[in-house]
């Protein structure tokens, strides 16, 4: 035998609630639905638009630091000042690329300037237009093999070290000047971390 529970009668103070009617019904669901999108929905959209902005930013980094020789673009301000290869400007088919490890960080970089701009570049390495020794292929064999520069090719050839004391970088310069109004400038700068 169940027992059956009391049921617990209207109070005589409280009105009688009146039916809802079935537009308000639709109202309130519609007002309730927005209010759960807005709660939910837009923090969960912010996420994935946040998450493939962070993955997309990751693999242009990638792509920066994987690469394995020369890209033809500018070194960032920053790099030029580090290293001090300050590209003149106006140059053209500027490239480089850079190295680090824990004992050497290396930039190799190479850009076709004027003369005035090959000047420029060297006064302000501190070395000038005299310093560089005809015939001289500066850069070593390991680093033009690094990023493929093959100094064969028709000449004159020039070349100079810039043996600075450290912390200030070396540079191994080397300029073709088989076009005697512009010549192509090859650096490679070396700073001890």
């Amino acid at each position: 035998m169940t027992a059956s529970l009391p049921h617990q009668g209207s109070s005589p103070e409280e009105p009688e609630r009146p039916a809802e009617n079935r537009r308000r019904t639709i109202r309130r669901r519609a007002i309730t639905l927005a209010i759960i999108v807005l709660l939910i929905g837009v923090p969960a959209g912010y996420l994935v638009i946040s998450a493939n902005q962070s993955r997309d930013s990751g693999k242009d980094k990638e792509k920066k630091y994987s690469a394995t020789g020369l890209t033809a673009h500018w070194p960032s301000r920053v790099q030029q000042r580090l290293y001090q290869v300050p590209i003149p400007p106006y140059s053209k088919h500027v490239a480089y690329y850079e190295t680090n490890n824990w004992k050497t960080s290396r930039l190799y970089a190479q850009f076709y300037t004027s003369n005035e701009g090959l000047e420029s570049f060297l006064n302000q390495i501190g070395v000038g237009t005299d310093d560089l020794e005809d015939d001289e292929i500066a850069i070593n064999a390991r680093d033009r093999r690094i990023v493929g520069w093959d100094f064969s090719g028709s000449g004159p050839w020039y070349g100079l070290v810039n043996d600075q004391k450290n912390p200030a970088p070396t540079h191994d310069i080397v300029v073709n000047r088989s076009n005697p109004d512009h010549p192509m400038v090859y650096v490679v700068s070396r700073t001890v971390p």
